[in-house]
């Protein structure tokens, strides 16, 4: 009885530890999860064929931040996606915003990728910091292949804060693509040397997603030595504003710098002399065309007053007679012979000048008379 007692008390023991395992193995799964502090990916079923779909959950995420979740080949999740997204079925891929709390659920086509499995479920931050997850994804009926294997046990880690090196010119300030060359040093962590690393520069405005360039470094670097790295990063003629450059090597983001880019004023200067001088140019030659092609008039003359009936005279030398034209109608005056005296005839009617009175006239008398022509006057010796 001892023997079965003790037994059954065995038997109770171990059922009891079995059913203590249980929770205790969940727990330890969901905070192994969490203790990581990354964004983290599950999917409701780990196979399906092409044509079904497959829901995506995924916490630890950013709140409020746009994700894209597409299905890749020849991706696992200790490696990322091979080849980036060309490995993709991005035209099927689905995009989704976290809520509140960082996590999301979102129901996803499966189709077929253009590279072969194995595949998996990428899901990358689309705006903000750069953030990516993958969960394995068997797609029925595709098919599989070995992923290439990798060139050696090296792992390269950036030892210190990136840089941007340069400055813009007067072709910058002019819309010219900005410049700059990226620096940093890398550490070898693995075993095996690096030859030749391919690094992706990538670059990203605002919201967007970087665009991502394969920039390959000549040189080895040995396991446990470190280089120095230089590479040329380049934007899109007439950028301007705040950008951010990405350094990514095996699939993982090593690096972020960002980047202020000043406005091409140039470009803006141009515009505006080009809007006041075209308009101006153009009115000058409209007004040359329209003064060759318009009818020519004769020139007019100014005409000067004429007053009827009077005619104005310049005065004779003193001693002289002007006699001013009769009226019309009146009897021919009587003219004075040379030499007659001082005196004139009684019918003669003194003429008054338009332009003096008769006590001012030239040779005039107290009374108003005119005084005949003197003896000695060149008049009266030139009549002899």
């Amino acid at each position: 009885m001892r023997f079965v007692g003790g037994g059954a008390r065995a038997a109770v023991r171990a059922v009891a530890v079995a059913l203590l395992l249980v929770p205790v193995t969940g727990t330890a799964a969901v905070s192994l999860g969490s203790a990581a502090g990354g964004p983290a990916v599950r999917l409701s079923t780990s196979e399906a064929g092409a044509g079904g779909s497959v829901t995506v959950t995924g916490s630890g995420w950013r709140p409020g931040t746009l994700l894209t979740l597409l299905v890749c080949g020849r991706a696992v999740p200790s490696r990322g996606v091979i080849g980036g997204t060309n490995s993709c079925a991005n035209a099927d891929g689905r995009a989704v915003t976290t809520d509140a709390k960082g996590d999301f659920e979102k129901r996803l086509p499966v189709t077929e990728p253009p590279a072969p499995c194995p595949c998996v479920v990428h899901v990358a931050a689309v705006t903000g910091a750069q953030a990516a997850a993958d969960a394995v994804l068997t797609v029925a009926g595709h098919p599989v292949e070995p992923l290439p294997k990798e060139s050696g046990a090296g792992r390269l880690a950036v030892l210190t804060d990136t840089r941007l090196d340069g400055s813009g010119g007067v072709l910058t300030w002019f819309g010219a693509p900005p410049a700059r060359h990226l620096v940093f040093t890398v550490g070898n962590l693995g075993t095996a040397s690096v030859k030749d690393p391919v690094f992706q520069i990538g670059t990203s405005h605002g919201v967007f997603a970087p665009q991502w360039e394969d920039q390959q470094w000549h040189g080895t670097v040995a396991p446990g030595g470190k280089a120095r790295i230089t590479l040329p990063v380049e934007l899109a003629a007439g950028a301007h504003g705040d950008y951010t450059v990405s350094l990514r090597y095996g699939g993982k983001v090593l690096a972020e710098q960002p980047w202020g880019v000043g406005r091409p004023w140039g470009v803006t200067l141009f515009w505006i002399l080009l809007a006041v001088v075209v308009p101006a140019a153009v009115f000058r030659i409209g007004m040359a065309v329209v003064d060759r092609v318009r009818p020519r008039r004769p020139a007019r003359r100014h005409r000067g007053l004429r007053l009827p009936g009077l005619t104005l005279r310049p005065p004779g030398p003193r001693g002289s007679r002007t006699t001013p034209p009769a009226p019309p109608g009146s009897a021919p005056e009587a003219t004075e012979p040379a030499g007659a005296g001082n005196h004139a005839p009684r019918n003669a009617t003194t003429p008054t000048l338009p332009w003096f009175t008769p006590d001012d006239g030239p040779g005039g008398t107290a009374d108003g008379r005119l005084s005949a022509p003197q003896g000695n006057s060149p008049t009266t010796k030139g009549n002899t």
